[in-house]
């Protein structure tokens, strides 16, 4: 940072214009709620080159960039760095979102989360018939299920212990425990579930 503010003659030299640069500083603007004029007003850059650089329409000078970097409180090397990483990481087909049945046919679990995760995190969605249930085994220790029942009724029963969902309610409870999802309505049951497994920790590895 030093160095470049210190050349005088790296202060004229022009940067090579890439989406990322015009695109870094409009959203840093507009992150601080900051409008072309109040930006020219603490930078010192004309209005209308701000314009220009956000439009990937001109290719400014790192002292140009410095000043904008500084009036949006960031550093020069952030705001030139280049991001190629993709804004979609992932899309998934609806022919390629895994689906699971439960034993007696009524009940579906489509695999909504990543299944590169699923030692941290796994996410689906629920849906079961009348009378559907789902059994589950003792998730590894840790493990806590989180439930949101988007439609119908569900009863769910943790080591014994039954609780009635009706629309609109959630759910927290051990995983690490036998479970059981019930649907005891006459209308199908919608739900989201998460399920966050705990992590060991650096001493339970060693």
């Amino acid at each position: 940072m030093s160095t470049r503010r210190g050349r005088k003659s790296g202060d004229a030299q022009a940067i090579d214009m890439t989406p990322a640069l015009g695109k870094t500083i409009q959203r840093l603007r507009k992150a601080y709620n900051m409008s072309l004029g109040e930006l020219s007003e603490q930078s010192g850059v004309a209005k209308s080159i701000i314009s220009q650089i956000e439009r990937n329409e001109t290719n400014p000078t790192i002292g140009t960039v410095y000043r904008l970097s500084r009036a949006l409180d960031t550093t020069i090397d952030e705001v030139l760095k280049h991001d190629d990483d993709p804004n979609f990481v992932e899309v998934q087909t609806k022919s390629g979102v895994p689906i699971l049945e439960s034993q007696d046919g009524l009940c579906r679990l489509a695999i909504a989360g990543p299944l590169n995760l699923v030692d941290q995190l796994q996410w689906y969605d629920f849906q079961a018939r009348p009378g559907g249930a789902l059994e589950s085994d003792p998730h590894p220790p840790g493990t806590v299920e989180h439930l949101y029942l988007l439609k119908g009724e569900l009863e769910v029963t943790c080591d014994g212990e039954t609780r009635l969902l009706r629309t609109g309610e959630s759910v927290r409870f051990r995983g690490d425990r036998p479970h059981r999802l019930f649907n005891p309505g006459t209308d199908y049951a919608h739900a989201t579930m998460v399920l966050v497994l705990r992590q060991m920790a650096s001493s339970d590895a060693s």
